[in-house]
């Protein structure tokens, strides 16, 4: 366990000294064994003197395979691509798939793309530029244009023609799709079929004609959905006349998925870019402000409401050593009902027929753990203070608040869905403070209306 654990460690100082002691066989020799994924951690650990040494010792087309290996966030492509030379850096792009070149592109500045795609050979830039031009975050944004078309009238034996060419520059083999004179999709077939089949066999005659595909402009989430969904390794993309234009391969929809789950997590806990590290407090400051300033804001809402209620809390001075725990009920209630209403709509699983259900499912939730919690605090109230109607009164509070938080926790995120907003920004702080304001006002208002009774 020791060895495994050092390990890295030494193999990463033996690249290093390798490096600094200018020895390049050596260290392309120990480098080039490595897996490119560990290769792009290696190199992205570094420091920039070190890594303009490995510019000098790898090629292009080997700094490319480095780039595909792992996904680096926005501002390490920016310092990564400034570091190398402009011509060094366009030919690098030029051997990366088309996909994963506009990726890159994606996070630098627009004169910077243009200087790179000017250098480029016209090809390789033409490809490029065709993806620049669709809306990011949809399928249009992340297909590959390096996949194998086959002609539908093509026999078998010609049809591995085609791939033995197409293969070396094709992102995926095992699926071929099949277009007809219009390049229009028809069908596609898998490897092991058409290695099975007999070489004279025409192409149109095994291949799937029941095509799943996916229109440029749909949402990246639906893609992963359809992927997921099928068990496909990769979606054909086509336009509203249903030519070929790409395909969506299974590596690019992990990287989405991750992305998207990201995301929502950071919406949910009231902050953005969670998936990067912040480089200074000044940073993470004006992230964080807003959703602070809002809830600033529906705090001193709580506040105000409290002295709505002083006269009430004077009289009886025991109600307010409750209010942390209806608010906390609350808050907690509304919180689990929100996540499984935002996970819902960010997995599909909630057409529009069954919303209707959702929110009944979660009234009758509600109802159903407000009802238990409720008589649960009457039971200790009254162990714990001797007063009974205390006991109903923070009993039926925290009863009303678990019903409204469950119920509102469900309904505000689909509203939003349905209003085109991210639900995930109806997020855990703000969910939780909006339940403060509703559970306060029940437990004060009815505490308020049956003082005189305590």
């Amino acid at each position: 366990m020791k060895d495994e654990i050092t390990q890295e460690p030494l193999e990463e100082s033996i690249l290093i000294e390798f490096l600094l002691n200018e020895s390049m066989e050596e260290f392309r020799e120990e480098f080039m064994q490595l897996h490119p994924y560990d290769q792009s951690i290696f190199f992205e650990k570094v420091e920039p003197d070190v890594r303009m040494k490995i510019y000098h010792y790898l090629s292009p087309k080997e700094i490319a395979e480095l780039f595909e290996a792992t996904k680096f966030d926005g501002e390490q492509y920016d310092l990564f691509m400034q570091e190398m030379d402009i011509t060094y850096a366009a030919d690098m792009l030029s051997f990366m798939f088309t996909d994963n070149a506009v990726d890159v592109l994606n996070e630098l500045g627009k004169d910077k793309v243009a200087s790179y795609l000017n250098i480029m050979d016209k090809e390789s830039a033409k490809e490029i530029k065709d993806l620049l031009h669709y809306e990011e975050y949809t399928a249009g944004s992340i297909m590959t244009t390096e996949y194998v078309v086959i002609p539908e009238n093509s026999t078998c034996r010609s049809a591995m023609t085609i791939l033995r060419s197409a293969a070396p520059e094709a992102e995926t083999i095992y699926y071929l799709f099949v277009v007809d004179d219009d390049h229009k999709l028809s069908g596609v077939i898998s490897l092991r079929d058409l290695i099975i089949a007999d070489e004279d066999t025409l192409i149109k005659d095994i291949m799937n004609d029941r095509v799943v595909s996916v229109l440029v402009s749909v949402d990246q989430e639906e893609v992963a959905r359809m992927i997921k969904d099928y068990d496909f390794l990769a979606v054909p993309v086509v336009d509203f006349k249903n030519h070929l234009l790409g395909i969506v391969t299974v590596d690019d929809i992990l990287d989405v998925l991750d992305e998207e789950a990201s995301d929502d997590y950071s919406k949910l806990a009231g902050v953005s870019n969670m998936d990067t590290f912040d480089k200074g407090p000044l940073q993470a400051a004006r992230k964080r402000l807003p959703w602070l300033i809002i809830l600033l804001f529906l705090g001193m809402l709580t506040a105000n409401l409290m002295s709505i209620f002083e006269q009430t809390l004077d009289k009886v001075a025991l109600l307010a050593v409750f209010i942390p725990l209806i608010a906390g009920m609350a808050g907690n209630s509304g919180t689990q009902a929100l996540a499984v209403a935002v996970r819902g709509i960010a997995t599909g699983d909630i057409e529009e027929e069954s919303k209707t259900k959702l929110l009944f499912r979660e009234a009758g939730t509600g109802l159903i753990t407000g009802l238990i919690c409720g008589l649960l605090v009457v039971g200790v109230v009254f162990f714990w203070k001797h007063d009974l109607l205390i006991g109903i009164l923070v009993g039926s509070s925290i009863f009303g608040s678990i019903f409204v938080a469950t119920l509102g926790g469900s309904f505000i995120p689909l509203l939003m869905h349905r209003m085109k907003i991210d639900p995930a920004v109806a997020s855990g702080p703000f969910i939780t403070t909006v339940n403060d304001v509703v559970s306060i006002l029940i437990y004060l208002g009815l505490a308020t209306l049956f003082i005189s009774s305590l």
